[in-house]
């Protein structure tokens, strides 16, 4: 349960993004509908639980290290490589956008110049792209948990601050530009966008786990609780439409209106869930990069960092309004993809889910002193691994670090698989 909520909250994390954070894009994709635009909520909701679910399997299934590994092996190469390139351009463009929109938000609250915030930012995401993939998906889980507390709390203020005419609201929240139209294309090209920028280090994060059914079940949980999250803000936004409509940065407004130590609070909170995003896109995108060649990852890393750093003084209006539902388009058209291959895939996939939970049962009797491991485990191990659809070095080096993180040390040799089998 432990690793499943981790990764749940991983996801959610980076999902979400800043634009949820600062409740806009709530307003513009859902709320710009009116009380219509709560149907878009649901909609939403199941397609990115089931779609978290089927994107962090795929990951781990394959072990994926980067997403076009992935992509390459469930689709032909000529719309493996045109998703692969709509990815790696999401990775470049909302990295450096929300390097901006971190600029922004600290000169709004503060008045500092913007490339200072900016230069702030682009700092933290540069230390933190030295750290392995699951000390980073564990700050993103860990910086998650601050947004969820953010909502529940303006969502209970309003429960008990309802307003008398929610007609008149949705009439006045209908006022409000919407990038798409009707309600449901809207609701589609909002996940549709959510998941191709999350979608590469969403297959990192299930590559680093060997359990396809941990997995799968954070996946789905994510997928809940991004869809509460939704619900709660999007109705928050709703009733309190008089207050945020116009606005930038909508909850920044809405906790100003409430208590200004609040909105203090929420501006620190939209520059965690900026950096959140941030570091979710550069971090999948140097690995992208450096696929072929991991050693020059650091180097590639900072002049990425530094190239989004310089981009990010042109600003984000113009990709709100004209590339975000482009990229939207694209992010269906991958989900429409991965779970089409999913769905056909399922035996095989039970089958592994079977295998994987064999080996890792196995690997923690070798590891453990306190259990009996002869020649026929040994073998039965072996045997395990080379049946594997995915590499059986790889996949036996994960699984030894999951129980090494849970406290299970080997007291045997240190020998490889590969060693092992030569015997």
């Amino acid at each position: 349960m432990k690793e499943q909520l981790k990764i749940g909250l991983a996801f959610v994390g980076l999902v979400v993004g800043a634009g949820f954070a600062t409740g806009l894009e709530v307003i513009q994709y859902f709320m710009s509908f009116g009380l219509t635009g709560l149907w878009g909520i649901v909609l939403a909701g199941v397609i990115m639980a089931a779609a978290g679910a089927v994107i962090l399997q795929l990951g781990c299934f394959f072990l994926a290290e980067e997403h076009h590994s992935v992509f390459r092996q469930i689709a032909h190469p000529v719309i493996s490589r045109t998703l692969d390139i709509a990815v790696i351009l999401t990775l470049f463009c909302i990295g450096f956008v929300m390097l901006a929109g971190a600029g922004s938000n600290l000169e709004q609250q503060f008045g500092l110049p913007t490339w200072i915030g900016s230069l702030i930012m682009v700092v933290l995401v540069a230390a933190t792209g030295l750290l392995n993939v699951n000390k980073v998906s564990n700050i993103i889980s860990g910086v998650t948990p601050l947004l969820i507390i953010a909502v529940v709390t303006v969502f209970v203020y309003t429960l008990f601050n309802l307003p008398g005419d929610f007609g008149q609201l949705s009439e006045l929240a209908s006022a409000e530009a919407s990038p798409v139209s009707p309600w449901w294309l809207s609701a589609l090209n909002y996940v549709g966008l959510a998941l191709i920028l999350g979608v590469s280090m969403s297959l990192v994060i299930g590559g680093s786990h060997s359990s396809l059914r941990a997995t799968m079940r954070g996946g789905l949980l994510g997928g809940i609780v991004y869809t509460i999250l939704l619900a709660m803000l999007a109705f928050t936004m709703l009733a309190n439409i008089e207050v945020v409509a116009g606005d930038d940065v909508p909850t920044l407004s809405l906790f100003e209106s409430i208590h200004p130590v609040l909105a203090l609070i929420m501006t620190f909170i939209i520059f965690l869930m900026i950096y959140n995003t941030a570091i979710g896109m550069f971090f999948a995108l140097g690995k992208r990069v450096t696929a072929s060649r991991p050693q020059r990852y650091v180097p590639v890393f900072f002049v990425l960092c530094a190239m989004g750093y310089g981009v990010s003084f042109v600003g984000f209006e113009t990709l709100m309004a004209y590339v975000y539902p482009v990229l939207g388009y694209l992010g269906l058209a991958m989900i429409v993809l991965l779970v089409g291959w999913w769905v056909k895939a399922r035996k095989k996939l039970s089958a592994e889910a079977r295998r994987r939970e064999r080996i890792r049962d196995l690997t923690e009797q070798r590891e453990d002193p306190a259990q009996e491991f002869g020649e026929k485990h040994q073998a039965e191990l072996q045997g395990a691994l080379g049946e594997s659809e995915a590499d059986s070095v790889r996949l036996e080096h994960v699984v030894t670090g999951e129980l090494a993180l849970n406290g299970v040390t080997s007291t045997q040799d240190s020998k490889t698989h590969d060693e092992r089998s030569t015997e």
